[in-house]
């Protein structure tokens, strides 16, 4: 069967209410800044290479990746999302990273690789990595490659690449087949002794479903812990309403791989 790599990975075009959703983390984000003005902390030279730092523990922190395909939004729009750790003690890092075009999604894989060797400086703690959408693809990319990373939770993730090459996403993120294969963590050597959690929305599309139980059965079967969980009726942009809810599950899931 044919697969239409367009409609499974257009998310906006699935979720028209997506502006809304959207709209409301910004709001509740800039709140947030409002009530718990974080701390922010320079990872690189670049104008977007910096974190901001919730403080609310001293064990280890957790780094929240946002999505937005390698391509949009930055760290403002996601404050809110630390809210719910940090009401269970947990400090909480959220990047900004360059997009593409400007840049290759291999540069954003090195942003991220300094902002968390930034933060287990900063913390001298390793860090629980997080992230959504195609920060579910750099947080599994962190887990693969980084000591100071013993455990990474996943959201809706894109851990292969290839199938982004024949769709309109491509014009910006510019993947051949090559770059495709050596930027997709589920081809990778496994981290064994680690653990991930790959989380989806039930109401996401097939591909999205696979995609996450794809990355929890291969690095599964070579020595890494995994998890798969579907969220029942969330959707791509719903799926991460869980983490401002300190009694959530999610939250409570993370918290103790946190330690907390």
């Amino acid at each position: 069967m044919t697969i239409d790599c367009e409609r499974e990975y257009n998310n906006r075009a699935r979720v028209p209410d997506n502006p809304s959703i959207m709209k409301s983390w910004a709001d509740e984000s800039s709140a947030y800044r409002a009530h718990k003005p974080p701390r922010e902390v320079r990872y690189g030279a670049g104008e977007r290479h910096t974190f901001d730092l919730f403080v609310a523990g001293d064990g280890p922190a957790v780094m929240y990746i946002h999505g937005g395909y390698w391509q949009a939004l930055d760290k403002s729009w996601h404050s809110i999302h630390a809210r719910g750790l940090n009401e269970r003690g947990v400090t909480v890092a959220i990047p900004s990273y360059d997009l593409c075009p400007n840049v290759r999604i291999s540069d954003i894989v090195e942003n991220i690789r300094a902002a968390v060797q930034t933060l287990a400086r900063q913390t001298g703690r390793n860090v629980i990595v997080g992230g959504h959408s195609a920060g579910g693809h750099l947080a599994a990319c962190m887990l693969a490659t980084e000591a100071v990373v013993p455990a990474a939770y996943a959201i809706s993730g894109v851990f292969e690449l290839a199938p982004l090459i024949s769709t309109t996403l491509n014009n910006t993120l510019r993947l051949d087949e090559a770059e495709a294969t050596n930027l997709s963590p589920l081809l990778w050597p496994a981290p064994q002794g680690k653990i991930l959690d790959a989380v989806v929305g039930g109401a996401e599309s097939g591909e999205f479903l696979r995609q996450s139980a794809d990355i929890v059965r291969a690095w599964g079967e070579d020595g890494v812990e995994t998890r798969y969980e579907e969220i029942e009726g969330a959707n791509h942009f719903t799926v991460i309403a869980p983490l401002i809810d300190s009694d959530s599950a999610m939250v409570d899931r993370i918290a103790q791989l946190a330690g907390r």
